[in-house]
């Protein structure tokens, strides 16, 4: 069976958080905005498991307020294609994959931005799972954007929900958390229910979670191929899942300066400022598979890192990882919560506090 390359986008291959950066930029203060409704939707996913709630759900409950700020598609292709921010390496990451293995990215990520990020990287859209949306074809009456912008005022006055170590119900958070958890619940689950706006919750489908299981189960049947045969590299709440579903299936599940949601799920933990690392781990699986890459693991050194890479990008390599080879660690539940700290750190350092914060 062929051996396949999945990847997340936001985080292994770039350093955006593209959703983000729009409320930032259409919404005032939507910075605040955006950050309130991503903790609110880790608790949705986490914590409450709302029925048919998916993590990424932040990507569709942002909607509506970014159509009441005038939100069009050739605005979003506009914004996502101005800011595009690669980790370095990434690029060449991704086509010295390609000449080895079938290769994916399966994103949470709106189209307008992954067309974008595709179009830079010269890599085949056709091989990319994305969010579709179409944000033109839903008309919303002016009262309900002014009713949509007055709660934008309100809103950011709220604290960001926290959930705490150990939360597993709504009784868990502090009482001002759950006030505003109450309040975010009406405006999504009652209020816009009975509106216009509330047609975008109903009909957009962000790929996060089991959306993105499905995507990865769609490639290898696509493929002839099975989950046993994929190394998938992640690094939020929105790929926990097809992490836990590569690596319950005998393939590699990998955190790429992963969050704690993507440290604790998967069997190998990559902290790196340079994409060059998830080459050397996708051609080693490529040549040997689940072992070859525990091996090298076992192994690291640079020496073995040259003869699993492309004598092509040796110099790249040389010059990524002259210094010091990135952290590599299997992870097991002795070493997780460290592994979840140190992750997590290094995550706000490549991809800025605020991003790096965010589920």
């Amino acid at each position: 069976m062929r051996r396949i390359f999945v990847t997340d986008c936001e985080g292994p291959i770039s350093k955006n958080d593209n959703a983000f950066e729009l409320a930032q930029k259409l919404i005032p203060e939507g910075a605040k905005l955006f950050t309130l409704i991503s903790k609110y939707d880790d608790i949705q996913a986490e914590i409450v498991r709302r029925p048919g709630y998916r993590p990424g759900d932040t990507l569709k409950l942002i909607l509506p307020f970014l159509k009441a700020y005038g939100a069009t598609n050739d605005i979003l292709r506009r914004l996502s294609a101005d800011n595009i921010m690669l980790v370095k390496g990434a690029k060449d990451t991704l086509s010295l994959i390609r000449k080895h293995m079938p290769s994916f990215i399966v994103s949470t990520s709106y189209e307008h931005y992954i067309r974008s990020l595709c179009k830079l990287m010269d890599f085949p859209e056709d091989h990319v799972y994305c969010t579709k949306l179409d944000i033109d074809k839903f008309k919303i009456p002016d009262w309900e954007s002014e009713w949509l912008r007055n709660w934008v005022g309100k809103l950011i006055r709220l604290s960001p929900p926290n959930i705490p170590a150990g939360a597993n119900s709504i009784s868990d958070l502090s009482r001002e958390d759950r006030e505003n958890v109450a309040v975010l619940d009406r405006i999504f689950w009652e209020e816009m229910q009975g509106m216009t706006v509330g047609n975008i919750l109903g009909v957009v489908r962000p790929i996060g979670g089991m959306e993105k299981v499905e995507s990865v189960r769609d490639i290898v049947n696509k493929q002839d191929s099975d989950a046993g045969q994929v190394i998938y590299f992640g690094d939020s709440i929105t790929d926990s899942e097809p992490i836990k579903y590569v690596r319950n299936n005998g393939g590699v599940a990998v955190s790429f300066n992963g969050n704690e949601y993507a440290v604790r799920e998967a069997e190998l933990a990559i902290l790196s400022d340079h994409t060059l690392v998830i080459g050397v781990f996708a051609l080693a699986f490529s040549k040997g598979g689940i072992d070859a890459v525990r091996n090298l693991v076992t192994d690291w050194n640079y020496e073995n890192v040259l003869q699993i890479i492309n004598g092509e990008l040796r110099p790249k390599i040389q010059d990524a990882y002259r210094n010091k080879l990135p952290h590599v660690e299997i992870i097991s539940e002795s070493n997780k919560e460290r592994l979840i700290e140190e992750s997590c750190l290094f995550r706000k350092k490549i991809r800025g506090e605020t991003v790096g914060s965010l589920g």
